[in-house]
């Protein structure tokens, strides 16, 4: 059994053990795996903290986002609002523009109808005179006709006119 390998290999491997552990290894080896197992948990720690800050960003991000989406609806509302008053306004200035020109034109036709009616008059008027200045003439002589046809044309005249 001494003069074993594998005896041998046993008490090198048990002699070191002993070494090992009276050189504190287990510490060495324990401390160096609390060590490790801290610096993970401080990266979880971090990573975690990383993620909540991410998630607070998100979030007021898409507050952000909502409050310039209703900011751009409450824009795209007021224009739409405006261009309906402006198209109104529009309608109304020109309907009153419509009616004002209808009236102006209308006022143009009766004047211009009072004014061809006025000449229709006169010249039947004259018409008539002269028609009644020629019978007269024409049957009547001397004095008397003169004085007779001037008086009824003055009389024609003053009832046309």
């Amino acid at each position: 059994m001494l003069q074993s390998d594998s005896f041998w290999a046993l008490v090198g491997l048990i002699l070191f053990f002993i070494v090992v552990i009276a050189a504190g290894g287990p510490k060495m080896i324990t401390g160096l795996l609390d060590k490790r197992t801290q610096r993970i948990r401080d990266e979880l720690d971090e990573a975690r903290k990383a993620r909540e800050e991410a998630q607070s960003l998100l979030a007021e991000y898409q507050r952000k986002r909502l409050e310039a989406q209703s900011e751009a609806d409450a824009i795209v509302e007021e224009a739409r609002n405006e261009a309906r008053r402006l198209t109104d306004e529009a309608n109304a200035k020109l309907s009153e523009m419509v009616e004002r020109r209808t009236k102006s034109a209308e006022t143009k036709i009766a004047q211009a109808e009072a004014q061809a009616i006025a000449e229709v008059r006169t010249r039947a008027a004259d018409l008539a005179v002269a028609a009644a200045s020629d019978i007269l003439q024409s049957k009547l002589k001397g004095e008397a006709a003169e004085a007779l046809l001037k008086s009824s044309i003055q009389s024609v005249q003053s009832r046309l006119n």
